[in-house]
């Protein structure tokens, strides 16, 4: 990822990017999805990838997914370039 997307990524950047940031949209999805089966998650990850205008794979998302519907915390590691 490069630093010009971090601001579409986290919540606290200090760039005002078009819309939500994923980490915002992560969030409401974790809380209002926890205990969904996870097929019907991602679909939801991917619309606020999209909107944040991030390329996160499908497994990425579905690792993301599974997270959620267990309502297990989530580490997102991702690597600046």
């Amino acid at each position: 990822m490069s630093r010009q997307s971090l601001h579409r990524l986290l919540a606290d950047s200090t760039h005002k990017p078009h819309g939500a940031t994923y980490q915002r949209a992560f969030a409401e999805i974790a809380i209002t999805h926890k205990g969904r089966p996870p097929a019907e998650i991602v679909p939801l990850l991917r619309r606020a990838a999209d909107r944040a205008l991030l390329a996160f794979t499908p497994s990425d998302l579905r690792e993301q997914a599974r997270a959620i519907s267990a309502g297990t915390a989530y580490e997102l590691r991702i690597r600046v370039t």
